[in-house]
């Protein structure tokens, strides 16, 4: 889906284009969405530029993402997407400059696009270019990555109070070791795609930073560059911090669950011990002597049986009580 964005006033106006019509002169902001052939043909005789495909834009090498061909530069950052669900991921997204328009491509739907799109429909600068909305999305990826990990660390604490928690010190339950692992292991896989996306989004910021003097970018953009980069390196510093945290859980985490099975162990190896003597002295002197009174009892092998029964549930109960099973 192509849809472009041109200016009104103070407002910045979608305006979806169907196949065979005409992309307006005006249009600063050139959006991709999962594009199909005729599409990308329609950008590239519009802009000028060649819209890169999806195996492109997943390439890893910084040159294959990030570089100037016939006067335009090509960005491919990796930004986060479906963070608040159960499945979160990652997906490349293209940024192009060509003179004063933006053409972004993507095959998902990052959060931060509908933050920037909604921010600019309420209120744009009049002089607004394919730069002033690059700068928007990028300054909106940066803000959402730091929710994203305030979230994250909230979460965090969290567990950490769950794990210490001087309640459950004498005994705690599988179930909620079981989740606080699940819990910790899908934090942890978060957070290192928010490290991937900050390190590819660092790279794009000190691109445009680095390629200032060809694009001669105003004042207070470079100055807002400058600010993202700051913003980037702290927020990597603060991943590395959760990354730690959640590290140093997992490990307190097992530490506790290896000391609980170790004392129910032990608990098990005392019983043991304590019952072998009685066990040896019935092994060898049991059932032989001859004034049995037992022997004469009409219902005595009935209630042996009971005896039996009542034996083995009597510790099975306890051990579900104390939560060992």
């Amino acid at each position: 889906m192509l849809t472009v964005y041109v200016p009104r006033g103070t407002t910045l106006e979608p305006h979806p284009i169907a196949a065979g019509e005409e992309v307006p002169e005006a249009a600063v902001w050139l959006d991709l969405t999962n594009p199909t052939v005729e599409e990308d043909k329609l950008v590239e005789q519009r802009v000028g530029v060649a819209v890169p495909t999806r195996e492109e834009m997943q390439e890893i090498e910084i040159s294959s993402r990030l570089y100037v061909e016939n006067g335009a530069r090509y960005m491919t950052a990796t930004l986060m997407s479906h963070s608040d669900t159960a499945t979160p991921a990652t997906t490349p997204v293209s940024f192009i400059l060509a003179g004063q328009r933006l053409v972004t491509v993507r095959y998902d739907e990052p959060r931060p696009f509908a933050m920037t799109r909604h921010k600019l429909a309420r209120f744009c600068p009049g002089n607004v270019s394919g730069r002033t909305v690059m700068m928007e999305l990028l300054d909106a990826v940066i803000d959402r990555n730091a929710d994203i990990l305030e979230r994250v660390g909230a979460e965090v604490d969290q567990v950490s109070r769950k794990v210490f928690d001087q309640r459950r010190s004498r005994g705690g339950s599988s179930r909620v070791y079981q989740g606080i692992l699940f819990t910790l292991g899908r934090k942890g896989d978060l957070c290192s795609k928010v490290r991937e996306s900050l390190v590819s989004i660092g790279r794009v910021v000190l691109f445009l930073a680095q390629d200032d003097e060809e694009t001669r970018w105003p004042k207070e953009m470079r100055a807002q560059l400058k600010t993202m980069q700051r913003d980037t390196q702290s927020l990597s510093d603060h991943t590395t911090y959760l990354t730690n945290n959640i590290t140093f859980l997992l490990d307190a985490t097992l530490g506790l669950v290896s000391i609980e099975q170790n004392n129910i162990i032990k608990l098990f190896s005392v019983v043991a011990v304590v019952l072998m003597p009685p066990t040896l002295v019935a092994s060898i002197y049991g059932m032989n002597f001859e004034h049995m009174p037992e022997l004469k009892t009409v219902y005595g092998y009935p209630i042996a049986l009971v005896a039996m029964v009542v034996s083995a549930i009597v510790p099975y109960m306890f051990f579900k009580w104390k939560k060992w099973l």
